[in-house]
């Protein structure tokens, strides 16, 4: 099943809204992929525009316009972008947002970063490093536990804050990684108060998708079940 295919069957299996996004670090640009026309407020509000179905790239300072996010991603900042990130981290801290332990426990992306590449996974044309699955929280549910079936669960509690240090996580881990968002991903992305992320690595996706129909029609043969055994306890 190539990426067009998988695309398509992960977005009809759990009638997503938006559609799955393939994203990519290079060392360069795939051929003919062009850069984003101007830089985006943060690295997550990229994830709209594929989702929209834009196939791009961005290098280093069209990640600038947040700090936090160029420092999951492994972005090196310019001296003044570093002043800026932690007077960022200082207000955090202060508002009692975040702690300043939980800063330096952040996941964070290893190696030189060249490009980062962005496209509907049914687009994409490159391998894809982790792809962003958004959902409701059935939907999401349905993905964590193909994930599960493959060996891919994501470890511990559910991420939070910020939303994009779940790419890193998924990079580090070869797992999935569950993400509740953050306030600033909801503004840049427009995600709906029901809706949550998973991640799943790029070299695992046709697994996925294979086990996801599995996983669906086990859930609705338990579904009737448990219909049924509710309307008899009535």
């Amino acid at each position: 099943m190539n990426l067009a295919s998988q695309g398509e069957r992960l977005r009809d299996l759990l009638v997503l809204q938006w559609p799955p996004v393939a994203v990519a670090f290079r060392e360069a640009p795939p051929p003919g992929v062009q850069r984003i026309e101007m830089p985006g407020p943060a690295g997550c509000a990229y994830w709209r525009l594929a989702a929209e179905g834009r196939v791009f790239y961005t290098d280093a300072s069209d990640h600038f316009g947040c700090t936090i996010g160029s420092h999951t991603h492994g972005v090196d900042l310019p001296e003044d972008k570093v002043q800026e990130l932690e007077a960022i981290v200082a207000t955090m801290v202060g508002l009692e947002y975040i702690r300043m332990e939980e800063v330096a426990a952040l996941p964070r992306r290893a190696g030189p970063f060249g490009v980062a590449v962005y496209a509907p996974l049914g687009q994409a044309p490159f391998e894809p490093d982790v792809i962003l699955v958004r959902g409701n929280a059935k939907q999401i549910m349905l993905v964590a536990e193909a994930a599960r079936a493959i060996g891919i669960a994501h470890e511990g509690a559910a991420m939070g804050r910020p939303a994009c240090a779940m790419v890193p996580a998924s990079l580090q881990s070869g797992h999935g990684a569950l993400s509740l968002a953050c306030i600033g991903n909801r503004v840049y992305t427009g995600l709906g108060d029901g809706e949550l992320y998973f991640t799943v690595p790029g070299p695992r996706i046709a697994e996925l998708v294979e086990k996801l129909e599995t996983i669906l029609q086990a859930n609705q043969a338990l579904e009737r079940f448990h219909q049924r055994r509710r309307a008899g306890s009535n």
